[in-house]
């Protein structure tokens, strides 16, 4: 007799725009996921989005989702200052959770997600898909085998344009808004990726609009790790699209151009003296990667990738990266 696939059983709260155009379409297209509800505090919107992607049940409420005993999983796309309590509620409700980045607002948030996994015994991730693209893991087996020496130096971008949409919930102080916190996450989290070290301090300068309700619109800045290692890094939303990384060793380096890219990948280049190598990835989502990692964890086929302390220290890099650029000085983690 033929064994029948296990799917992870998931449960969708909100109707954000990540949520439609890239985790749900990547559920659907994994071989581990099936989506069997979605909520919205508007019935319509929910079932909307249910008839869409053909999801057997839309509720008008998250309370209700978080009832139904026929999901495992939920993913949690809601605006930043929501991703504490309902993060929780989940985890008390026995589902596992994958919660879009950044997963608290600060350290002590995530601290109390973290302890009420724990307590629940059921899994919590961070949604940073980046990370979970091949090219990561190929680049950092290479670090390691010496491929361009110690590294000395990290660089990363990741800026884009949507100031116009000054209704976007990225322009509301209040809800955790503002570049680092979207964007900056992923320069600030590959630094630590690559490296393995944690910050030891931060300096940021920050440009805060009050056109967007006082966010910061563009932040650059330095984070230092042990032996004068550091990520000089910039993230914005209003700026030119930039999605880099460069990491710099002594005897080589790389550059990663679309790294923060979660559907496509032109490449990543390996530069050493005068020779330079172009390595070409197949063309691979990294949404998809993403879903089907946790849902293996979830069935004991691997370890879990990124364990949920890991994003504690994201936001406790994050809390002092906004702190530095509102106080306009170096802050010692």
């Amino acid at each position: 007799m033929r064994s029948v696939k296990k799917r992870l059983r998931w449960g969708i709260i909100g109707c954000a725009s990540i949520a439609e155009q890239c985790v749900m379409p990547a559920i659907q297209q994994s071989s581990t996921g099936i989506i069997m509800a979605v909520a919205s505090r508007d019935l319509k919107k929910s079932k909307a989005m249910a008839k869409q992607f053909k999801v057997p049940k839309a509720y008008s409420s998250y309370e209700e989702l978080l009832q139904d005993r026929d999901i495992d999983a939920v993913y949690i796309p809601l605006p930043n200052h929501m991703h504490r309590d309902w993060t929780i509620r989940a985890l008390e409700a026995g589902k596992h959770v994958l919660c879009e980045k950044p997963m608290a607002m600060n350290t002590r948030e995530a601290e109390e997600m973290v302890e009420a996994s724990t307590k629940a015994g059921v899994q919590l991730a961070e949604a940073l898909m980046y990370r979970y693209h091949p090219v990561l893991e190929h680049v950092r087996r290479l670090i390691k085998a010496g491929g361009i020496g110690e590294i000395r130096g990290l660089r990363g971008a990741f800026t884009l344009n949507n100031s116009d949409d000054i209704g976007n919930i990225r322009y509301r102080s209040d809800w955790g808004g503002g570049s680092l916190y979207d964007v900056g996450s992923y320069p600030l989290s590959a630094a630590r990726f690559f490296t393995g070290l944690e910050p030891e301090a931060v300096m940021v300068n920050a440009f805060f609009s009050e056109e967007h309700d006082g966010v910061d619109m563009m932040a650059s800045g330095l984070v230092e790790f042990a032996g004068g290692l550091s990520l000089t890094f910039d993230c914005g939303l209003w700026a030119e699209e930039r999605r880099s990384i460069e990491i710099v060793g002594t005897r080589g380096r790389f550059e990663i151009p679309h790294i923060f890219s979660g559907k496509e990948q032109s490449g990543y280049y390996l530069y050493s003296g005068r020779q330079l190598r172009q390595y070409r990835e197949k063309e691979t989502n990294a949404y998809v990667h993403q879903v089907e990692s946790f849902a293996r964890s979830i069935f004991g086929e691997i370890p879990q990738r990124f364990l949920p302390e890991d994003a504690v220290c994201n936001a406790r890099l994050l809390e002092a990266c906004l702190r530095s650029a509102k106080e306009r000085r170096r802050i010692v983690l």
